[in-house]
């Protein structure tokens, strides 16, 4: 049965080697525009930033240097299923040595021009599951109001001795994708 998140909970993640890590929304009705959220990953060294600019996984890098993070690619109006709507699949047994945590973001595209932000999106949440068997692991949904904030730290997948483990996020910043290339990526702006 799969284990309810809240904000800040962690769980391990024990005997799996590839976890699928699922996001969903549904866009308020009558914003003018599709919500185009955009799920990505950075995979984080000791130091908080990504090791090589391949360690970033986004709609434009679909999969990592090391092949362990893999996006299914951009669902650019959140409206197209009943279920996740971007998937980043993550193969632990793959994972460089360098990486200690994979942050997993989601970012509103071109959310200056469309006016657009997390206040305008309802039902979204992260799940993780087994990617062999689609068995649900955890799941965490954004209740926070974020009225303003445009791109959220869902969550992270981050590592302690030889294990592996979850932890829910909900963590909201004004900007886009531009901020956490900022953030973790910035050697390489």
């Amino acid at each position: 049965m799969a284990i309810d998140l809240t904000k800040g909970q962690r769980i391990e993640i024990k005997g799996l080697s590839k976890v699928g890590v699922g996001l969903g929304w549904d866009p308020n009705e009558g914003t003018g525009f599709d919500f185009d959220l955009d799920a990505s990953a950075f995979m984080l060294g000791s130091n908080g930033e990504i090791p090589e600019q391949d360690f970033f996984v986004f709609y434009g890098n679909q999969k990592s240097k090391d092949g362990a993070v893999e996006s299914s690619g951009d669902d650019v109006t959140g409206g197209n299923s009943d279920g996740d709507d971007e998937t980043l699949t993550v193969d632990l047994s793959k994972v460089d040595l360098r990486i200690q945590d994979i942050i997993i973001t989601v970012t509103i595209h071109e959310y200056e021009a469309r006016r657009q932000n997390f206040g305008q999106v309802r039902n979204s949440f992260i799940r993780v599951y087994n990617a062999q068997t689609n068995e649900e692991i955890a799941k965490y949904e954004l209740d926070e109001d974020f009225s303003v904030e445009t791109a959220v730290e869902f969550g992270r997948l981050y590592k302690r001795g030889n294990e592996w483990k979850f932890e829910a996020m909900g963590i909201g910043y004004k900007g886009g994708l531009e901020y956490f290339c900022n953030k973790y990526a910035k050697k390489f702006m």
